[in-house]
């Protein structure tokens, strides 16, 4: 059984779906079912046109369904005649379902949701661990958003903004989650940046390759996370960083700066340090200060406040972590990191235990109680 093959067809055999007039919700269950009905199938019988065969067995389902609903009845007259079998033309649908997903009138966090369920192929239990909410919480917002676009025409697609803010955060949830949808997202922003002329689509792709040439080295062998400046720089791919340079130079001769060339610029920099220590933490606090301007977000400041640290000493560092709400996820391991540089290593250690217990992830987790321990065990009792 080809597990990516259907994850795959699935975005076109749900564009055609919606397309023949069912609404979204309906549709993705009918293909859930096609799914299911393929992975039993297939083995045995497997199909000369795999996509054809999902488009015939989902919209019988969908028809099934909809005969069922008595809420339903008044749309079997609209219903049109079932496809017959046969080749269908391979055409990505992917990008135009982002589209969909990222309609405006959803909310960002509910068309991420929608989108990982939908075109990611995540399980509602995955997304709800990506979200740290309960599944069944998680299970609500993603009925409420397909409800919210259950009537929705694909000539009613949300605004290029929304989308590349999708994109944006699936690229995140695949870069550091256990479901991989970085390359995933890293292909679409290409499409898009191919049919579109926009600076923020150059930025947000030049962002992403940056970020992903680094992936390589950002664990060791053990699956636990090395930090940034203990990374092996060998092991970036430079190709890739070539590239995100080259598209980030060109986004911004046009004079029109946001914030994803912002965040691209700074990843730059990074990449453009042949070590650690010769990273110019000077430009990247002006760059955070541009980014900042642009998006008043408190992240965006917590960055900042580390990259002061590192540009200034870390008591400036502190200072300027002083303003940033206790509560903002990573601050109390940014605070943990600057007290450990200013060497008050007591201090260090508690909040690096503290920010274990907040840590998003296990990966994390592990890293911050692993430093947590080494600072113990380096302090007299």
């Amino acid at each position: 059984m080809d597990e990516a093959l259907l994850r795959r067809l699935t975005p076109s055999v749900l564009t055609v779906l919606v397309r023949r007039g069912a609404d979204f919700a309906a549709a993705e269950d009918a293909v859930q079912d096609a799914l299911v009905e393929a992975v039993r199938v297939w083995p045995a019988d497997p199909p000369r046109d795999a996509k054809g065969w999902l488009v015939t067995v989902a919209w019988r389902k969908f028809l099934d369904a909809t005969r069922s609903d008595t809420a339903r009845r008044r749309r079997e007259d609209r219903i049109e005649e079932e496809p017959a079998p046969g080749p269908t033309p391979a055409v990505d649908d992917t990008l135009q379902l982002y589209f969909l997903c990222a309609h405006p009138s959803l909310t960002p966090s509910s068309a991420v949701a929608l989108t990982l369920r939908a075109v990611g192929g995540l399980t509602t239990r995955q997304i709800a661990q990506a979200y740290l909410v309960p599944e069944a919480t998680m299970a609500q917002r993603i009925s409420r958003a397909k409800r919210t676009v259950s009537d929705v025409r694909f000539d009613q697609p949300g605004d290029v903004a929304t989308v590349l803010r999708v994109l944006y955060l699936v690229f995140n949830e695949g870069y550091s989650g256990d479901v991989d949808l970085a390359a995933e997202a890293i292909r679409l922003t290409r499409q898009l940046a191919a049919a579109i002329d926009h600076p923020e689509v150059a930025g947000l792709l030049a962002l992403m390759l940056l970020h992903h040439a680094r992936r390589a080295s950002r664990t060791a062998p053990d699956g636990s996370l090395v930090p940034l400046a203990e990374q092996d720089r060998t092991r970036w791919d430079t190709s890739a960083i070539a590239e995100g340079v080259r598209i980030l130079q060109t986004a911004l001769a046009r004079d029109r700066l946001g914030e994803f060339q912002a965040q691209a610029a700074i990843a730059a920099l990074h990449a453009d340090a042949p070590t650690a220590e010769e990273t110019d933490w000077v430009q990247i606090v002006e760059w955070y200060d541009e980014l900042a301007r642009l998006t008043d977000s408190p992240v965006v400041r917590l960055n900042r406040a580390v990259a002061v640290g590192e540009a200034d000493g870390p008591r400036a560092g502190l200072a300027a972590l002083a303003a940033i709400e206790d509560s903002l996820p990573r601050r109390t391991a940014a605070a943990a990191y600057l007290h450990e540089r200013a060497g008050d290593l007591t201090t260090a250690a508690r909040l690096y235990a503290e920010a274990a217990h907040k840590a998003p992830n296990l990966a994390e987790r592990d890293y911050l109680t692993r430093q947590a321990a080494r600072l113990n065990s380096r302090t007299p009792h």
